[in-house]
């Protein structure tokens, strides 16, 4: 039965990359159209650098492709697996594919501008501003809890240490030979691609576990914390053809490799759903409407996304034509992982067996029962379901129970950690552009952008507070309860810009006025229902925070109400 919706849900995939994204750019966005494309006009060798597109589809599909269309998915299936898996693949064809192959195109042909740098011309300078702060104080939430999750896997599965770190220095000799001409991008990803899995084997058999060095896995997870953020500062200032490019290229064959194997040992597991297909939830869960939505989150639509399309990839467009690949083409694979993650969640996880949950602690013979007894449980576990059931699908082709877990492990934290450097840069250009809006200059120095995008993130991911139920936690673990509802609010203001920009042009809007409405929509409930309920147990914070971006989303409406009422009296 699994096998047979996975099935299904790729071919829609496929028949909706042949017509609906073929619509989309002959009709709505014009990606046929014969322009110079800004990685060849401002063509800089740091940021702005032409890109084979198989390469750059690789950048973008695992910028975009980090860990949470694993962990939303995951956590999702605990209202069965029907709801998660119509959403995933409604909300990837006609949203988020939709969301990200616009924000692609419409920067391409803006001179390679930010979102909120196109909003300044088709709403309202207010708009723009408004926007750079949301949108920076987004990123800086997403570079501390990234930061904070890869720290904790490193701690919790040491085997993946090396494997991932190795896979940077192989990435940077990689990037130095295909600069000399001395090596094309495919065959030297593919020889790094071997060499990652061999080091894969060795991390499983001789695991770098900091926790045990130190003595204290707290500590250990504060000590990668500040070696990720690091890492991802300098990474961020490097050339984008050094380490960015030829690691993302690597990371796209892996995932591809690692998205063949998990199906096709789905194939030959054949499971059956171990979930029903809908649960009538407990009463600590939230309602199924509008939950479900934020939480799968980038597993359907993301305005993250946004971020990367109009921030880096926009600026490595070699041709306007590959943006269809790029931006369509990357969220249908996001979709798949997402489908993955789900299956992983309501099938693979019954195949398991004997584990160890993270809310759970030891289990004797996990099921979807077990996993998900509880509300609380399923948001604790996050992805462990994709590393557990992901991992029986990969023991049905042989792979040892040790090995086939680590190269799950090895998978998520891949994409998290190309997904936190890739968010620095972004960051980076963000101050610079937030620096020319409010008329500060040394705001686009790189090196002073870079340390105003880590240091914040830092102080989220080291400062601790209490929490509602008066446990101390740091502060991103604290604010992440809001990020679902906030991205989803921040697609629905990349689409409101694109809607407005399209209908600019005289060229169809409802294509992208549909999706909006109902993101927004959903949004904005989803903050309602967030701020009652931190209301209610005297988390006053998180209770503000929701108010203030409640008050955003309805300005930022009425901003764009007034620019298309100019629109059609113009």
């Amino acid at each position: 039965m699994a096998a047979v919706a996975a099935f299904l849900v790729l071919a829609a995939f496929a028949i909706a990359f042949k017509t609906y994204a073929r619509f989309l750019g002959e009709r709505v966005y014009g990606d046929g159209d014969a322009l110079v494309t800004p990685a060849h006009a401002q063509d800089d060798g740091v940021d702005f650098v032409p890109t084979p597109k198989p390469v750059l589809f690789g950048h973008h599909f695992t910028s975009v492709a980090g860990a949470a269309p694993i962990i939303g998915p995951c956590v999702a299936a605990y209202w069965g697996w029907a709801p998660a898996l119509a959403w995933v693949v409604l909300g990837t064809i006609f949203l988020g594919a939709v969301h990200d192959f616009g924000a692609l195109v419409v920067s391409v042909k803006e001179g390679g501008q930010s979102i909120a740098a196109v909003a300044a011309r088709v709403v309202s300078g207010r708009a723009r501003l408004l926007f750079l702060c949301f949108v920076v104080v987004l990123v800086w939430l997403v570079l501390a809890v990234f930061a904070m999750a890869i720290a904790g896997l490193f701690v919790a599965q040491p085997a993946s240490v090396l494997p991932i770190w190795i896979e940077v220095v192989i990435a940077v000799a990689i990037g130095l030979a295909i600069r000399r001409g001395k090596a094309s991008h495919l065959v030297p990803s593919l020889v790094a691609l071997v060499l990652l899995y061999v080091f894969v084997w060795v991390g499983t058999k001789a695991p770098f576990d900091l926790g045990a060095m130190l003595g204290d896995p707290g500590l250990a997870r504060n000590v990668w914390v500040v070696v990720l953020l690091v890492y991802a500062a300098v990474a961020s200032l490097l050339p984008v053809w050094l380490l960015l490019q030829p690691r993302d290229y690597i990371n796209s064959h892996q995932l591809f490799v690692g998205l063949g194997a998990l199906y096709l040992g789905l194939l030959v597991a054949h499971p059956d759903f171990d979930a029903p297909a809908f649960r009538t939830p407990g009463d600590d869960a939230p309602p199924i409407v509008p939950i479900l939505f934020v939480t799968i989150a980038c597993g359907a639509i993301s305005g993250f996304h946004g971020l990367v399309s109009s921030g880096t990839s926009s600026k490595q467009l070699d041709r306007l034509r590959d943006a269809r690949l790029v931006g369509y083409g990357a969220m249908l694979g996001e979709g798949t992982l997402a489908l993955a993650s789900t299956l992983a969640a309501v099938a693979g996880i019954g195949l398991v067996g004997a584990c160890a949950l993270p809310g759970q602690g030891p289990v004797e013979d996990l099921g979807w029962h077990v996993y998900y007894d509880s509300w609380a449980h399923a948001g604790a576990n996050k992805a462990a379901a994709f590393v557990l059931g992901g991992g029986a699908f990969l023991e049905a082709l042989g792979l040892p129970t040790a090995l086939a877990r680590t190269v799950m492990a090895v998978l998520v934290i891949s994409f998290a950690a190309t997904t936190l450097d890739t968010a620095t840069r972004i960051q980076r250009f963000l101050v610079a552009e937030l620096g020319e809006a409010i008329s500060v200059p040394a705001l686009k120095r790189p090196e002073l952008g870079t340390a105003l995008a880590v240091f914040p993130a830092a102080l989220l991911a080291f400062a601790e507070t209490t929490d509602a139920s008066g446990v101390s936690k740091q502060v991103g673990w604290v604010l992440w309860p809001i990020f679902g509802a906030s991205n989803q609010l921040l697609a629905a203001l990349t689409l409101l810009v694109l809607a407005l920009w399209v209908a600019g042009k005289k060229r169809p809007v409802a294509p992208l006025l549909v999706p909006m409405a109902l993101v927004t929509t959903v949004a904005l409930v989803a903050l309602v229902v967030k701020l009652r309920t931190f209301l209610a147990s005297g988390n006053l914070l998180l209770a503000g925070l929701s108010a203030l971006l409640l008050g955003l989303g309805l300005w930022m409406l009425v901003e764009g109400a007034l620019a298309l009422r100019r629109l059609r009296t113009a």
